[in-house]
């Protein structure tokens, strides 16, 4: 119903202004062109139409000063903990994390987002807490990223060909992660299980199995070879006809 009333907006805001109605719902996305700025490893079960192509993730980053080198020195696995930058404000999720990874073998580098930590959050000896790290230095040297799953994290994760623990939030990572669970490139462990044990366990069966640093590499490796911004760049220019003036059907 929703779709259907949104849908006689559009057409009502098209009417206005001269142009014929659109019959589709998602009115909002071009049956000309769509692009799906994500992995071909997360659509893996559904066919999109020819008008909708994946280009790999299109990635910006905000400029960061901290990388992989403010993490605790070892060789132990370097795990990233980088929360959404739009939900959880209590830090519930790094919180859980430096306490269940507390001891562990593994070195925890985690990420508040410019928000500090509610006072009397404990840091363990294996754990350093920074503001914000550049993502596109630091990941590169992460065994595993624990995150919400929102998509813009993950698909920096997967870029860099490190496995992912999503614990969603809110929006889209329920589905991100459920995707990442069904394609083997991470885990999804559900908010409710997102508490210190479920991490530790849940992070300590992501690393003791190759398998999913192995397709996190080969997502890595499929970005490298279909670079994002080229494949979008080379389908709008196809739509368009490079060097003409665009002609915009009515129904587009």
């Amino acid at each position: 119903m929703g779709l259907e009333q949104g849908r006689e907006q559009l057409n009502g805001a098209r009417e206005r202004v001269g142009l014929l109605p659109v019959p589709d719902l998602h009115g909002g996305l071009s049956r000309r062109l769509s692009l799906v700025a994500t992995f071909p490893q997360l659509e893996g079960w559904r066919s999109l139409p020819p008008w909708s192509p994946v280009t790999g993730p299109l990635i910006w980053e905000r400029p960061a000063e901290e990388d992989a080198s403010a993490a605790p020195p070892g060789d132990e696995p370097l795990v990233l903990v980088a929360p959404s930058t739009s939900q959880d404000p209590e830090h519930h999720l790094v919180r859980a994390s430096l306490a269940g990874l507390a001891g562990e073998p593994v070195r925890v580098l985690a990420a508040t987002n410019g928000r500090a930590l509610p006072a009397g959050v404990r840091v363990p000896r294996n754990a350093r807490v920074v503001d914000w790290p550049s993502y596109r230095r630091t990941m590169p040297e992460c065994d595993a990223v624990i995150c919400h799953g929102g998509h813009g994290t993950l698909a920096q994760a997967l870029s860099a060909g490190v496995p992912v623990v999503c614990s969603p939030a809110g929006g889209d990572m329920a589905e991100n992660a459920a995707r990442v669970a069904w394609a083997g490139l991470g885990l999804s462990l559900p908010r409710r299980l997102s508490n210190s044990r479920g991490l530790r366990l849940t992070l300590g069966r992501l690393l003791s199995d190759p398998m999913y640093a192995t397709r996190a590499g080969k997502a890595a490796g499929w970005v490298d070879a279909n670079p994002g911004g080229l494949s979008a760049a080379t389908a709008l220019e196809a739509l368009v006809g490079f060097g003409e003036t665009p002609r915009v059907a009515p129904g587009a």
